[in-house]
């Protein structure tokens, strides 16, 4: 758990330097991919991702600057270079309007009382999990996957070996 801002930060921009992967290895070609046709697209999923961490941030005392029209999904390489500039500017505003007390406070989330450390963790959570679904439709899509957590396929490829099943 987050007892500092700047564990959080530390944390925070471990997982964007992941997520930034990820959205670097878009395609404009690939942003319609659906896993079923009511779902969401691969553009939607990422854009969604970047445009709610202001969203989130801000409903939640931290200000920060939002993304020009979260509704409208733009390109791929807006998606990725937005998700640079919006996970950089959290991390700023964090370190600016938060003490290391900050983390310890409690407010209102989602319906019931959770300390600010929660709510940060909802927010990396947050990105995980879409970050998860965004690689699931890349893959599909044809496009190569970076390491994550460890090697992908392409990964496995590199070192001469065959992903284990």
């Amino acid at each position: 758990m987050y007892v500092t801002v700047e564990d959080f930060i530390v944390e925070w921009n471990k997982e964007a330097a992941l997520t930034q992967r990820v959205l670097d290895g878009l395609t404009d070609e690939a942003l319609g991919q659906q896993v079923y046709s009511e779902g969401r697209t691969l553009g939607r999923i990422a854009w969604h991702l970047v445009a709610n961490i202001p969203e989130y941030l801000t409903e939640f005392g931290v200000p920060t600057a939002g993304v020009r029209d979260p509704d409208e999904v733009p390109s791929a390489r807006e998606i990725a270079d937005t998700f640079r500039t919006v996970a950089a500017e959290a991390a700023e505003s964090l370190g600016k309007h938060w003490t290391d007390d900050s983390p310890k406070q409690t407010q209102q989330a989602f319906g019931r009382t959770e300390t600010n450390a929660m709510i940060l963790m909802g927010l990396i959570k947050h990105i995980v999990h879409h970050r998860g679904q965004a690689t699931v439709l890349m893959r599909q899509a044809g496009l190569p996957i970076p390491a994550v957590y460890g090697p992908s396929k392409e990964g496995w490829a590199q070192f001469g070996r065959t992903p284990p099943l």
